[in-house]
């Protein structure tokens, strides 16, 4: 057998192509268009949004003048930022195919501005995603991050702790993506990418989910279409535990909807918002 033909599959491509996670970056635009203008982009700047999805924060990016690249693992979610930046006549942005942990195809020190909002955290390699994110953005450029926090008792750091409590325990060596949510982390990965703790600002932020529709009915979006939810429900269904999951998951989104209707649905959650001077 010639194993040097056996293609390895890539499980965080899989994860991120088994659902649409463009139905749930629906309910994130508000948020990611008020980040992006917190950036102070101007016309021209060279920008690189990495795990971007279908542009929540690279089209309000190319809105403002930058010139973007989106990089996604996923397949569909490039496809389907490109068929956004179309359908808005963008010509300053384009979505390609690629790897927080291994951008061997962009030059180095190439973009003014890295941006990764809750999306380069869930590549493998931190070590190698800071120094990649490091190598592609020129000296005195910036990198932006935005992580999801362990232990946080809001929305998404709950979902990933109830549905990782439902999923067969995770692989020899995997680090968790909610590591990026600890300061230590943060400043021990890009100090060894060469970036000194001074030059590493790390504060707690908020983002909120907005939905036209009950909090119930947004969990239903997460059971359907977000990958790391489909494989607990998956799990769970093996071990007659699906109706327990989503029991818990419904107590939390409706606990934590501050909507001030029935109909509509406005979910806080916190993250670790990670600014990086690049010397």
């Amino acid at each position: 057998m010639n194993t040097a033909a056996i293609t390895v599959p890539n499980a965080n491509r899989a994860l991120w192509e088994k659902g649409d996670f463009t139905r749930i970056a629906a309910a994130m635009r508000e948020s990611g268009e008020a980040l992006v203008k917190s950036l102070g982009i101007t016309k021209g700047m060279k920008v690189l949004d990495l795990g971007c999805g279908d542009g929540t924060t690279a089209i309000p990016a190319a809105e403002a003048g930058a010139e973007v690249l989106g990089v996604d693992i996923a397949r569909n979610l490039v496809a389907a930022g490109n068929a956004r930046a179309k359908a808005l006549q963008l010509s300053n942005i384009r979505f390609e195919e690629g790897d927080a942990s291994q951008l061997g195809n962009l030059a180095a020190k190439s973009f003014d501005l890295a941006i990764s909002i809750f999306g380069a955290m869930f590549a493998p390699k931190p070590f190698d995603v800071a120094s990649e994110m490091v190598r592609v953005t020129r000296s005195g450029g910036k990198i932006v991050m935005g992580n999801w926090i362990p232990g946080d008792p809001t929305l998404v750091a709950q979902i990933l702790k109830i549905s990782s409590a439902y999923s067969p325990p995770p692989p020899e060596g995997f680090v968790s993506p909610m590591s990026w949510g600890s300061e230590s982390d943060v400043i021990a990965r890009f100090g060894a990418a060469g970036v000194p703790a001074a030059n590493i600002n790390c504060t707690k932020d908020t983002y909120r989910f907005v939905y036209p529709a009950p909090a119930s009915k947004l969990l239903e979006q997460f059971r359907n279409f977000y990958g790391p939810t489909m494989n607990a429900f998956d799990a769970a269904a093996k071990n007659g535990k699906a109706s327990d999951l989503q029991q818990e998951l419904d107590l939390l989104f409706n606990r934590q909807n501050q909507a001030s209707t029935n109909d509509t649905t406005v979910i806080p959650a916190s993250f670790l918002r990670v600014t990086v001077r690049v010397p």
